[in-house]
């Protein structure tokens, strides 16, 4: 019998089992209660907790099972897998049925139930993260027996051909180059593009949509606005390469400067367009949740809407106007398509944003999707460069908490 067939009969095995303990526990609890039995719970409580029962170990074998045979290798026959986990909904159902009782708190056992499933479901984002480190760690210090980690973080040269020449047997890789500088050079210059965009537009967007704005215009604006955050990246990109990068090369031109229609302004700036809605939304969320008291105190003392904003509704919403910039740079760091369209892949360490250039992300691709073998040094450079820009983006997480601890303190400070 196929897989396939097996799940969906462990799965319409383990619903009945579901709806029978379902039934048997409410109908348990309600013929105690119709004796005149005081209980600690009512019956559909009973219920539902004759159903995690049956249900939770079932799901748990099966789940520590699949772990077994996916990540360790070993060779269980899914048959007996699936009917271990029936076998244990059955003892959870006779056992659930059993402890239906009225001296039992079904009520708090579920409740306990509750907290263990959601505090799984967090432990389960804790360990995926840890999970996606391991793995680039593991690859990255391959690649860091092969090529100096001194080398790879100062390097100005990105030239990893002998590399692929190598893998393919006509060489021995001697002349490879994988120095890093360059891409997070050309990453850093395009977010900060971005970033001189979308936080200006974005922040003073978000200030007119909650502080100026009738509502019938918000009402039109802001899902307008927010349609831009829907765009595919790859129109973002055709965008910046066919509109915004003859443009700059006209403008350039104009001003007797020599520009590439492969320029890091193009998709510096296209990039910050797709960001205006992240900061935008984010920004409007966080100052409409400033309170009313706050604004009417400041029109009380004297103060103009233009002061209280600057003065009083910004600091206080500066917290969360911080982590949506930080949404908005991980997102430019992190974005590839746009890049690969308009600015090119060429590693290029210039301070010249009308030249091409490439970014991390951007060769973490072409590393992976090239011809040259997994072992070869280029292709685990991939994970290095990963692992590089997972340091950044915490660096500038634990950056953030900190700016966000200390404007908290300081306008806590400043209203005592």
């Amino acid at each position: 019998m196929q897989t396939n067939q097996l799940l969906l009969i462990f799965c319409g095995a383990l619903l009945l089992l579901g709806l029978l303990a379902f039934f048997a526990g409410r109908s348990k609890a309600t013929r105690i209660r119709s004796a005149g039995t005081a209980m600690y719970a009512q019956p559909d409580q009973y219920a539902w907790f004759t159903v995690l029962s049956t249900a939770g170990p079932a799901v748990l074998v099966s789940a520590l099972g699949a772990f077994v045979l996916l990540l360790m290798g070993a060779k269980i026959p899914t048959l007996y897998l699936l009917a271990a986990s029936l076998v244990m909904a059955a003892i959870g159902l006779m056992v659930s049925l059993n402890q239906v009782k009225p001296d039992f708190h079904a009520r708090q056992a579920m409740e306990l139930v509750i907290r263990m499933i959601l505090a799984s479901a967090a432990l389960i984002s804790i360990f995926t993260t840890f999970g996606i480190l391991f793995s680039i760690i593991s690859e990255a210090l391959r690649f860091f027996q092969m090529h100096s980690f001194w080398e790879f973080i100062t390097g100005t040269t990105w030239s990893p051909g002998a590399s692929f020449l190598a893998s393919a047997g006509r060489g021995d890789g001697s002349g490879a180059e994988f120095g890093s500088v360059p891409l997070f050079a050309g990453t850093f210059m395009i977010t900060a593009i971005a970033m001189l965009v979308a936080v200006p537009v974005g922040l003073l967007s978000a200030i007119y949509m909650s502080e100026y704005a009738p509502s019938q215009v918000r009402t039109i604006a802001k899902p307008v606005l927010e349609v831009l955050a829907g765009i595919p990246t790859v129109v973002y990109g055709f965008f910046a390469a066919i509109t915004v990068a003859p443009i700059i090369v006209t403008l350039a031109g104009f001003l007797g400067l020599d520009a590439s229609y492969n320029n890091a302004l193009a998709p510096g700036i296209v990039m910050g367009i797709m960001i205006i809605p992240f900061i935008s939304s984010l920004s409007d969320d966080v100052i409409n949740s400033v309170p009313d008291t706050m604004r009417q105190g400041s029109l009380a003392l004297g103060m103009t809407k233009g002061e209280t904003i600057r003065d009083v509704v910004v600091p206080a919403a500066l917290p969360g106007i911080i982590s949506a910039t930080l949404l908005g740079v991980s997102r430019a760091m992190g974005e590839t398509m746009i890049v690969v369209m308009a600015a090119g892949m060429r590693p290029n360490l210039t301070a010249n944003p009308l030249e091409d250039m490439t970014t991390v992300t951007v060769r973490i691709v072409a590393a992976l999707t090239g011809d040259q073998e997994f072992e070869s040094a280029e292709t685990l450079s991939a994970f290095a460069l990963g692992l590089m820009l997972f340091i950044v983006t915490l660096v500038l997480n634990l950056v953030s908490v900190l700016m966000i601890r200390r404007f908290r303190e300081k306008y806590r400070v400043n209203n005592l």
